[in-house]
């Protein structure tokens, strides 16, 4: 593997939903999260790692070291029996892995699952692996403009329902033969929003990639996966959902003449996030009710970088990553 990245960034993208639910609230009835105080569509940070969690696995095929930790319907505890199993050649006993045992199998853990080594994880669970403050943090994606959450009633034209003192598929049969077309009918409810544009934003701390093993492969792969991890997860729920291109990445290389200082800038940063966040890229909309991507335009003013920030465009850009 390559050595852990050098340089500290930001980076910030473009998705959008059409006619689908981009984040479902479970606390709602599954309605499209928003800011009650504005009407805001919100997207959580969870279900963005869920996507390019997925993409990651698809791609890499779920084989080490890009295995995913956090897969869909698992025990975690399982890897991490597996991780003391490798590294101390046998499970801890009751009483808890000693310090030692914990460090070992939390590096195996980082070395061979890539959500590990990107997000961190809380490991301390079952045989203990301990806990890692993932190098890549995501925050809650908020739309441009606040969104129209729609409950819609639809036709179910089936039913399942359990047949009392049903034995065999005959006696389902029977029942269905016997019970009123209407009664084999029910109703139910799909959430949606016409359209809404989102921004998402990430960090990449290049200090805690030290400690992870997070490398330039891997900042290739995450940023693959940003690009891509929609088109792999359709559903009927989800309506359209793409990201939108280019994803923009801000590159902390620093200024001094000196080689050491300037690693020591590009690794601290040279700009806050927020000023890259909100003085380069600008997103407006071109009619007062969007209901497309055509209904915005996006602009990039490159004459406010901050001096030592380097700006890439993703895909065009990925050869400027090394």
């Amino acid at each position: 593997m390559s050595n852990p990245v050098q340089n500290r960034y930001e980076f910030l993208f473009l998705f959008d939903c059409e006619n689908g639910n981009p984040n479902g609230d479970p606390d709602a009835g599954n309605a499209p999260r928003i800011d009650p105080q504005d009407m805001h569509g919100l997207v959580s940070d969870v279900s963005v790692k869920r996507r390019i969690r997925n993409y990651v696995q698809l791609a890499g095929g779920n084989q080490m070291p890009n295995a995913i930790f956090i897969e869909h319907a698992c025990n975690l505890n399982t890897k991490i029996a597996r991780a003391h199993e490798a590294t101390a050649g046998s499970m801890p006993e009751k009483k808890g892995a000693n310090k030692q045992q914990v460090h070992a199998a939390r590096d195996w853990m980082c070395q061979n699952f890539f959500d590990v080594r990107t997000f961190g994880a809380v490991m301390s669970t079952g045989a203990n692996a301990g806990q890692v403050r993932g190098p890549v943090q995501i925050a809650f994606s908020r739309s441009v403009d606040p969104i129209l959450p729609l409950d819609l009633s639809i036709t179910r034209m089936a039913v399942a329902v359990d047949v009392k003192n049903a034995k065999s598929s005959a006696a389902f049969e029977a029942d269905e033969a016997a019970t009123p077309e209407d009664q084999l009918r029910t109703m139910g409810r799909k959430q949606m929003i016409p359209y809404g544009l989102y921004i998402g934003k990430g960090f990449i701390s290049a200090h805690l990639a030290q400690q992870t093993g997070f490398n330039t492969d891997d900042l290739r792969m995450l940023f693959e996966a940003v690009l891509n991890m929609y088109e792999h997860d359709r559903s009927a729920s989800k309506g359209t959902m793409t990201v939108r291109h280019p994803l923009f990445v801000f590159k902390h290389v620093g200024t001094d003449s000196d080689t050491t200082q300037r690693t020591r800038q590009a690794m601290l940063g040279c700009a806050p996030a927020q000023v890259l966040f909100e003085d380069i890229v600008k997103v407006e909309k071109n009619t007062s009710v969007p209901r497309s991507f055509a209904d915005y335009n996006v602009t990039v003013d490159e004459s406010r970088l901050p001096t030592g920030v380097e700006l890439l465009k993703l895909p065009s850009d990925f050869s400027k990553l090394t």
